[in-house]
């Protein structure tokens, strides 16, 4: 979808995938069995790919040169908040109302988006990405880019270790620290709305200092905040460890969003680059959840947050070289 966007303008996917969301949240509530529950979270997940990449595109379309960190932080902000929030909002509503009610509120949000966006976007026609003199890059080429492959790597060992922590951080605080069902909520959505609060300051700063040094800096503090799930010795610890977490993630993800957009101008292909790391985003949170699953099963469950911390490592010295060889590249 990010592809096509490319070529075909942005609005149209936007909102018939926004469409589809508050279809599929209907769908929801009438189903009765798991296999209509696969289904459904199976169209669920297209719709999100047609929204997703090609909004985040949009935005690297109409963002200001030299304003890439700050204008992408804004739509990330945006985008960790709802995170935070959607989840508390479901267990209000489910407790005050019922579950079919925080599906119905799912497809009231994703409506009222479709409806806004299909009068307030501009028609597709009138969009950057249609009139644009050179073609965009084709898509072998976009994905041999040392610098995109390396962000690539980067999302997909940062959201490995999202889906550690979201997948197991509650199993670890029930099982060995007996928190409450509020405190676990908590817990596990500290860490995203920490990296939602500083997203902008750090996206400001990312417009004037090295991209590269604050992806790696922001890499390997996340890092140390996954690592450190694995020696909590009390509550308190947990909480200091997502909240590392948090910043680590806030501190690189501006920067790296800025040279994806740098990367999407570059290559006349906003979509397709956009696209690239939302893939790598999706595969992160499938293979930590899984892998740490095997942990688990294998060792025992806090070894399960050191693999997530050494992925990360690996992936952030990947990124680091990627981005060495692509600066010595254009350098030569």
């Amino acid at each position: 979808f990010g592809r096509l966007s490319d070529r075909r303008g942005r609005k149209p996917f936007i909102v018939t995938g926004l469409l589809a969301y508050a279809l599929v949240s209907a769908a929801f509530i009438v189903s009765t069995q798991v296999g209509h529950l696969i289904v459904i979270r199976f169209l669920q997940g297209m719709a999100s790919a047609m929204i997703m990449p090609v909004v985040q595109a949009y935005v690297g379309d109409i963002t200001p040169s030299g304003r890439e960190g700050y204008t992408m932080s804004l739509f990330n902000m945006s985008v960790f908040f709802g995170l935070s929030l959607g989840p508390l909002a479901g267990g209000l509503l489910n407790d005050h109302f019922s579950l079919n009610a925080a599906f119905v509120c799912m497809g009231l949000m994703a409506l009222a988006g479709f409806l806004l966006c299909l009068n307030l976007l501009p028609p597709a026609r009138d969009e950057a990405t249609r009139h644009k003199v050179k073609p965009p890059w084709r898509l072998r080429d976009i994905m041999a880019d040392r610098l995109i492959a390396g962000m690539f790597v980067f999302r997909l060992v940062y959201t490995a270790a999202i889906g550690v922590i979201w997948g197991f951080l509650p199993v670890l605080a029930d099982a060995e620290f007996r928190l409450s069902s509020a405190r676990i909520g908590i817990l596990v959505m500290l860490g995203v709305l920490v990296s939602g609060t500083i997203q902008v300051p750090m996206g400001y700063l990312a417009d004037r200092v090295n991209r590269t040094a604050m992806v790696v800096f922001g890499g390997l503090l996340a890092a140390a905040g996954v690592f450190a799930f694995q020696w909590a010795a009390a509550p308190l610890d947990l909480y200091l460890a997502s909240i590392v977490f948090g910043i680590g993630g806030g501190t690189a993800m501006p920067a790296l969003m800025a040279v994806a957009v740098d990367k999407g101008n570059q290559t006349h292909a906003m979509g397709s680059v956009i696209s690239l790391l939302t893939m790598g985003h999706s595969l992160g949170m499938l293979c930590g959840s899984v892998g740490a699953g095997l942990m688990m099963d294998w060792l025992d469950l806090r070894r399960a947050f050191g693999m997530g911390a050494m992925v990360m490592v690996i992936g952030i010295a990947v990124f680091f070289w990627c981005a060495r060889r692509a600066s010595a590249s254009r350098a030569g």
